[in-house]
């Protein structure tokens, strides 16, 4: 049965290949969503049999239109790698699924807060009191002060922190692609984090390790950095809600156009390749066009 077959995919991609909760929860999704198509379509229960490339491609075609191209490539993606793990534990001769061609992805520039709103969010009113508000402002520090991912933020353990005086630098461990890199980050939120660690040491009989700590005294996890970040977007009225890889991108955007060159920019975020980071060049260009338009005597 194709379904059995699924929930052990997923058992695996959890326990094995320890893909992240989110991915799991899409993957399963795509996964049962084919099976419901197959089982629609024919009126009896998916089989094993039923993952070739005609049928696939028969499920996409009817969801064409209603889902984005993004969305397409990932259920494929999905039924690629399910149809991997079945034909290596030798239940699928051949993986058809693999014949299938992914969508084209029209790229999509990231949205992109505006410094005052980036430091109202950091700075302004509206914060928990106590200990939580000075745990937020240094998360939102260290999210835009380092441009870390949420998950590499959520994993910072306290020995992370490398000091020189009143100087920070951060670890990051096993970012994406499993590697460390070292990242600097400035006075303020140098000084944020300062601040709450010196609540922290008494916060909830706090343990050594994550830097981070959320309300019952473990580590913070990413959907409450998450609810963080837009909740301060609202508060403060930002132009564009984004969640914390929007600060990413801000950080990443508001050094290029001060005039941080992009090798720099690529090794603070991490990116494997420059053609990654390329892709602020053009957030750049279209700031530049629209100071123009603003400005210039002749529009």
């Amino acid at each position: 049965m194709l379904r059995n077959a699924i929930e052990r995919f997923i058992e695996f991609i959890t326990c094995v290949r320890r893909l992240s909760p989110h991915t799991t929860r899409a993957y399963s999704g795509d996964l049962h969503g084919f099976a419901n198509g197959v089982e629609r379509r024919h009126g009896r229960p998916a089989a094993l049999s039923d993952l070739t490339r005609a049928e696939v491609r028969t499920h996409l075609a009817e969801r064409f239109g209603e889902t984005a191209a993004s969305t397409a490539a990932r259920a494929i993606s999905a039924l690629r790698s399910f149809g991997d793990f079945l034909r290596e534990s030798g239940e699928l001769d051949d993986n058809e699924v693999a014949l299938v061609r992914l969508p084209k992805i029209p790229e999509r520039l990231p949205l992109v807060l505006e410094e005052h709103d980036l430091e109202n969010m950091i700075e302004g009113p509206g914060h928990a009191e106590g200990a939580r508000g000075l745990r937020d402002r240094a998360v939102l520090e260290v999210l835009y002060g380092a441009g870390l991912r949420v998950a590499e933020c959520v994993a910072l353990d306290v020995d992370d922190l490398r000091w020189d005086g009143d100087d920070l630098t951060i670890r990051v461990v096993r970012g994406k692609g499993d590697k460390d890199r070292i990242v600097p980050i400035g006075t303020l939120g140098a000084a944020a984090v300062q601040r709450y660690l010196e609540v922290r040491r008494q916060w909830l009989n706090a343990p050594a390790s994550p830097l981070f700590l959320g309300r019952n005294g473990t580590r913070l996890s990413d959907r409450t950095v998450r609810e963080l970040v837009y909740r301060r977007c609202k508060a403060v009225g930002a132009k564009v809600r984004v969640g914390p890889h929007g600060i990413r991108h801000s950080f990443a955007t508001h050094l290029l156009l001060r005039g941080c060159d992009l090798r720099s920019i690529q090794e603070m975020l991490g990116h494997a390749s420059l053609s990654s980071t390329q892709r602020y060049t053009k957030l750049d260009l279209g700031w530049l066009a629209a100071e123009y338009y603003r400005a210039h005597p002749r529009t």
